[in-house]
């Protein structure tokens, strides 16, 4: 059976639940990375959803996952795009990005970027898997975009 399930812009009282969302996503990655903490696991999610467009996707009124936007200096980009783990393989992350393609698209973009970390292969691997290219690394991340 399919989770109900809507992706919807999000408010002020999503924070608590995007912030969990977000602590349970990253927290499977800290033992590959000695410990350190993600900065997505740390952020003020009342800001980031002040500040920037967000959205959730949400589920009997629980946040199973949530996208934030950056649209600047010409360039649109996820700054981040997160699902709780236990709703992984039913295909929301694979709408969420969709989703973020049909918004980038609205304003006219078309080329959308991202960064991930370098430990983070298998998110590397997945955002490959539509048509993701990896356009660069630094010491820690991995630049990534995809036209639209």
């Amino acid at each position: 059976m399919k989770l109900a399930r809507c992706i919807r812009e999000a408010t002020s009282e999503d924070s608590a639940g995007l912030s969990k969302c977000m602590q349970a996503a990253y927290a499977s990655y800290q033992a590959r990375m000695g410990g350190v903490r993600l900065p997505p696991m740390d952020a003020d999610y009342s800001s980031e959803i002040k500040n920037y467009p967000t959205w959730v996707v949400e589920s009997q009124g629980d946040v199973l996952g949530g996208l934030i936007m950056a649209f600047e200096n010409d360039q649109a980009a996820i700054a981040n795009i997160a699902l709780n783990p236990q709703f992984q393989g039913q295909g929301i992350g694979r709408e969420l990005l969709g989703f973020a393609e049909t918004r980038a698209r609205d304003r006219d973009f078309s080329v959308l970027r991202l960064a991930t970390h370098v430990l983070l292969e298998e998110n590397i691997s997945l955002y490959r898997y539509p048509g993701w290219k990896e356009t660069g690394r630094d010491g820690t991340r991995v630049f990534m975009q995809k036209e639209i």
